[in-house]
């Protein structure tokens, strides 16, 4: 079956998408995006991500082409036309196209595209945990922004890997951050302990969903700054993300988080994650 993906207000053919050498996109990564999970052919927490993205649009001044609500039934016919069961949407938007200058120009209108991709969710990995290794975080201080400037991201996961780990920690002079791309949280005495949702780190739509799930379920959360030395003295750790959902994290720079084994408050976690997930599907 041929990819179809969105362009502008259309659907075509993969082979049919063209993009213009002039896009700022590709000149200075002048654009932002959103990931959005599909579960059942329905995208997950649409209405958390198309308020970051427009928070993000109005912070860089890019305008949106059309509002909220139109473009997830644009997404909504893209999932459908790909036959989406289980996956994801990415979304980007450039600031559009014109001459290479520094300066915004007046006149540029948005290009936006969106694809999808299967994916099944990483249940071994959930199951398992992943290994982890600790890096100084040297990036912008808007990383509440999700825009396309993601070379120190990149950079910081290829670390993570060429280190035989799975993932990188972020910390600005030992307070910890976030990961490459997902958000770090850490149990200690049955609490739940992030960094706050400030310029510091991606205001993660799961991380939302995590802590609100926490908090129904009774498990006390501080949102407060924590250091490489809590996380490597926590009872648990574990991470957040679109498409890692809720992961544990069982070593850090080759020590194991407590026990080494995926702990109890990551578990109800990931089992109210779950009934979250079921209660989204159509039945």
């Amino acid at each position: 079956m041929t990819p179809i993906y969105l362009i502008q207000d259309r659907l075509v053919p993969k082979e049919e998408v063209r993009v213009s050498p002039d896009d700022r996109g590709y000149y200075f990564g002048d654009g932002i995006y959103e990931v959005f999970r599909v579960y059942g052919g329905k995208l997950f927490e649409a209405e958390a991500h198309f308020k970051r993205l427009e928070r993000t649009a109005a912070a860089v001044r890019i305008d949106l082409p059309a509002a909220s609500s139109e473009l997830q039934k644009q997404l909504e016919q893209l999932i459908a036309a790909n036959s989406l069961i289980e996956g994801t949407v990415y979304l980007q938007i450039t600031r559009g196209t014109a001459p290479r200058s520094h300066a915004i120009p007046a006149d540029a209108e948005p290009v936006l595209m969106a694809y999808t991709t299967e994916l099944k969710r990483p249940v071994r990995t959930m199951q398992q945990g992943i290994a982890v290794v600790t890096m100084e975080d040297i990036r912008w201080l808007r990383c509440d922004l999700k825009t396309l400037n993601l070379l120190p991201n990149t950079l910081a996961k290829q670390h993570a890997l060429d280190q035989g780990a799975d993932d990188v920690i972020l910390h600005r002079s030992g307070l910890v951050t976030e990961c490459s791309a997902s958000n770090m949280m850490i149990v200690k005495q049955g609490a739940i302990i992030t960094h706050p949702a400030d310029n510091l780190i991606l205001h993660g739509i799961t991380r939302a969903v995590a802590l609100r799930l926490a908090r129904e379920l009774g498990i006390p959360v501080a949102e407060t700054p924590f250091t490489l030395d809590d996380l490597r003295q926590a009872d648990e750790a574990f991470v957040t993300g679109t498409t890692i959902e809720v992961t544990p994290v069982i070593s850090v720079d080759g020590i194991p988080v407590a026990s080494g084994s995926p702990g109890p408050v990551t578990r109800r976690l990931q089992q109210a994650f779950e009934q979250a997930i079921s209660s989204c599907i159509p039945q």
